[in-house]
C-alpha cells in the first residue's frame, strides 16, 4: 500500500520535517510519494530545453498520477496557512476516496481554537496528530483495521 505525502517544500526546515514524516510512514510499511524527493526535480527539465509550462504541467501530472495511486495521504498543514497546492491535493485525495490523515504541529489555527478550515478538518476523515508519533498511531490503526483477522 502506498501513502502520499502532501507538505510544503520550500525551505530547509519543510523538507527536513517531510522526510522525518516520510521515514515513519515507511515504518509502518507502507511505500511513499513525496513530492519533494519523487515528484522530479524541474531543474533537469529545464536543462533538457524545456519551456517553463511544460515543466510545471510535467510535474502536475505526476503529482495527480501520483494522488491517483496512493489509498492513503498524509497531509502537513502547518505554516501560516496551510499551503495551497496541498489543499488541492487533499481535495483531489479525498474525492477519490482515499484515507486522509493530517500531522499539524503549527499552534496557529482558525480563528485562535484548536481548528482549521472546516474544508480542511473534515476532509482529514482518518484524523489529525499533532506529532509524527501520534501520526504512526492513527497510521497505525488505522492499518491494524484493514487487516483481517486470521
Amino acid at each position: 500500500m502506498k501513502a502520499y505525502i502532501a507538505a510544503p517544500l520550500f525551505c530547509d526546515a519543510e523538507k527536513a520535517f517531510n522526510l522525518q514524516v516520510d521515514t515513519a510512514v515507511r515504518a509502518l510499511g507502507l511505500a511513499t510519494f513525496l513530492p519533494q524527493r519523487d515528484g522530479g526535480e524541474a531543474a533537469p527539465l529545464v536543462r533538457q530545453g524545456l519551456d517553463e509550462d511544460t515543466v510545471r504541467r510535467r510535474l502536475y501530472e505526476l503529482d495527480c498520477a501520483a494522488i491517483a495511486e496512493c489509498p492513503i495521504f498524509v497531509f502537513i498543514p502547518d505554516g501560516r496557512v496551510p499551503d495551497e497546492g496541498g489543499c488541492v491535493e487533499l481535495g483531489m485525495a479525498r474525492a477519490r476516496g482515499a484515507d486522509c490523515f493530517g500531522v499539524q504541529t503549527d499552534s496557529r489555527r482558525f480563528g485562535g481554537t484548536d481548528s482549521n478550515n472546516l474544508m480542511i478538518d473534515y476532509s482529514l476523515n482518518g484524523g489529525i496528530a499533532h506529532s509524527i508519533d501520534e501520526l504512526s498511531a492513527l497510521l497505525r490503526a488505522h492499518l491494524d483495521a484493514l487487516t483481517p483477522v486470521s
